[in-house]
């Protein structure tokens, strides 16, 4: 599988602010929580390495789901090997209306692209089944890398409850060794953490709907927009599958490749 890195930027700037948000939390969690609330004993310390091995394995598939999503083709529609003229196809397509399984022409991209497929501006692609593109994994969401987008979202909830439930219960807590103005630092960085989670947590909350409400009606985010929205006939397991893959249901909780069920379209410019 081919693996892209657009420079956009704004997504450049989501990317640091991911990566910075992960090392700072998985800081907080283990110098201000766990070390100091659960190393005192044989009991806490066992305690302790249990938050931190779940914890860091959390932060970790939501690390690899997010640079499979963000490295991963989302289903560009490959260019013409041959220079091809399209302006008697896009004169005659202004006189008809398409339908949804229509092959249109792309006027920027100037190729054949199949049904679904729509030309994103930042990527400067057509992408098939394109839903949209998000700055925060610097790449489109489409048929291709779907799956790693909803994981990245998935294991950033899981991290933001399990900080949450660790910083709610340490919170009363302070540290014997520091003193007062250091204990309030202390609560300054949890604090900090818990607006971090928090702000995470509306936004996979919300992105989360929207992803699974757009497979189980086989709908995209464009599609809604542009009201182009039918009703699929599809049954929801299949559309499912047709996201996370075939095979065991266990591999649809992790980011490894998986065989797609997604119609594959092949070109040939020379018919």
């Amino acid at each position: 599988m081919a693996f892209f890195f657009l420079k956009d930027p704004c997504g450049i700037i989501c990317l640091l602010i991911t990566y910075s948000s992960i090392i700072y939390a998985d800081y907080v969690v283990l110098a201000e929580i766990v070390v100091p609330q659960h190393g005192d004993s044989k009991t806490c310390s066992i305690s302790g390495c249990l938050h931190v091995v779940v914890f860091n394995a959390l932060l970790f598939l939501l690390f690899y789901s997010h640079v499979k999503a963000m490295l991963t083709d989302p289903g560009y529609v490959p260019f013409p090997e041959i220079a091809v003229d399209f302006s008697e196809t896009r004169r005659g397509s202004r006189k008809k209306n398409l339908n949804d399984d229509d092959w249109t022409v792309c006027r920027q991209c100037e190729l054949f692209r199949p049904p679904r497929s729509h030309h994103c501006r930042v990527c400067r692609r057509c992408v098939r089944k394109m839903d949209h593109h998000c700055p925060w994994i610097n790449n489109c969401v489409g048929e291709r890398n779907q799956k790693y987008f909803i994981l990245f979202l998935f294991y950033t909830g899981l991290s933001c409850l399990h900080a949450l439930i660790l910083i709610a219960t340490s919170w009363n807590d302070t540290i014997p060794e520091q003193n007062e103005s250091q204990n309030t630092y202390h609560r300054m960085r949890l604090i900090a953490l818990t607006v971090i989670c928090l702000l995470f947590s509306l936004f996979v909350i919300s992105v989360l709907y929207d992803q699974f409400y757009s497979i189980c009606y086989d709908v995209t985010a464009i599609e809604m927009g542009t009201k182009r929205e039918k009703k699929s006939t599809k049954m929801k397991k299949q559309l499912l599958i047709e996201t996370f893959g075939t095979g065991s249901y266990l591999k649809w909780f992790f980011p490894c490749s998986s065989t797609h069920l997604a119609q594959e379209y092949r070109i040939d410019y020379n018919v």
